[in-house]
């Protein structure tokens, strides 16, 4: 457990304590932004490797206590959760992303940043970390067990406060034209549409995007127990 701890501990520092802060920025300024992110993908593999090895041992531990016993009714509806959950997160990474890695540069070229928000980002400008947030709060919460809670609680934390890092990185470098972007979406997931603040347009996501996301989701459901040796209905 130990050493689960000390993973989940250095995932969650470099991603909130560095990535997203003036830390980062002062590192880039020494560095570079090239060889920063060279360094910064190695260390984030390098602690995912590690929580994942680490979790692998720790959930078959002694040491691993049962916290709570998930509800049926949670476990009955992971399918449609992960489905939710990829949905935002497959068609988050292939739209293009004022808030993805050199998305920047279309907020700062537009005259207008509001109507770059369109498609996915209508219903949250951080699609893809909105889709971890769901998958590892599932997953935390069917589990039920301490490893399962530093484990994928991880995951929560990094990408929840992950969309206010990337929120102020955003801030810090475009100022009014961010604001203007970020006025015409939301963070939090339909809270743009539910002011109107953004009009959905299904067609906007991309049907291929769509039919990637459920191709992803069948191949998950359908490999799960192979990959992880637990199968994704309850009961099975």
């Amino acid at each position: 457990m130990t050493h689960l701890m000390m993973a989940a501990a250095l995932f969650f520092g470099i991603h909130i304590l560095v990535s997203g802060t003036k830390l980062r920025d002062g590192i880039v300024g020494l560095i570079g932004e090239l060889p920063y992110k060279g360094l910064f993908a190695v260390t984030s593999l390098g602690a995912i490797v590690w929580m994942a090895m680490s979790y692998n041992a720790a959930v078959v531990s002694a040491d691993n206590s049962i916290l709570w016993q998930a509800p049926m009714g949670l476990l009955h509806s992971g399918s449609l959760i992960i489905l939710v959950a990829t949905l935002f997160a497959v068609i988050g990474l292939t739209a293009p992303s004022a808030t993805s890695d050199g998305g920047d540069k279309a907020v700062a070229e537009s005259d207008d940043p509001a109507t770059l928000v369109k498609g996915i980002h209508t219903i949250t400008r951080h699609p893809f970390l909105w889709g971890a947030i769901i998958w590892a709060a599932f997953h935390m919460g069917a589990n039920g067990d301490q490893a399962s809670v530093i484990f994928f609680g991880t995951f929560l934390g990094v990408a929840f406060f992950g969309t206010f890092a990337i929120d102020g990185k955003r801030r810090r470098a475009l100022g009014e034209k961010w604001d203007a972007f970020a006025g015409a979406s939301s963070n939090v997931p339909f809270a743009a549409l539910a002011t109107g603040r953004a009009k959905f347009s299904i067609s906007e996501l991309g049907w291929w995007r769509i039919v990637l996301a459920l191709f992803v989701w069948g191949a998950l459901f359908a490999s799960h127990e192979w990959l992880f040796d637990v199968s994704p209905v309850p009961g099975a």
